[in-house]
């Protein structure tokens, strides 16, 4: 065993494990857009999409999107949960949440139960918070709610 590891040696028939805790999202995928690379067309992902150069086109990343400063989407995005530090042009359903920071930009509609907006992040669009975050505001969740 090795000083300053919690890994267990490795065997033939094991191989060693890593010498750290593993964060609860690790075996999610991960894509990528690199800062000097612009994506035209849509893209699909069950995992977590990092954008830190430019998407041209709709994006629909089941558990994360992450757009750094610098970024920009041009497109909609769909999501369970988007941190935004860069901008977007377009409409934004998160199921769950959306964190704006001070650097974000969002023009258009943002649809989502859960926001938050660091001072500093702009909106130039409506924000309608409903449970599910798709529907267009508390009126109709209620009326949904009823049938």
């Amino acid at each position: 065993m090795a000083i300053f590891s919690n890994a267990a040696p490795a065997t033939d028939a094991e191989p060693a494990k890593p010498p750290f805790n593993r964060r609860k999202g690790d075996g999610v995928p991960l894509s990528i857009v690199a800062r000097d690379m612009t994506i035209t067309g849509d893209m699909v992902t069950e995992g977590v999409v990092k954008v830190e150069g430019r998407v041209n086109g709709t994006i629909k990343a089941t558990a994360q999107l992450i757009v750094s400063p610098g970024a920009v989407i041009e497109g909609d995005v769909h999501t369970k949960e988007a941190v935004i530090a860069g901008e977007i042009q377009g409409t934004i359903r998160a199921s769950e949440r959306v964190e704006l920071q001070a650097t974000g930009a969002v023009r258009g509609d943002i649809h989502t139960p859960r926001i938050s907006v660091i001072e500093g992040g702009r909106v130039s669009g409506e924000v309608n918070m409903s449970p599910d975050g798709v529907g267009g505001g508390f009126r109709e969740a209620r009326v949904a709610e009823k049938s």
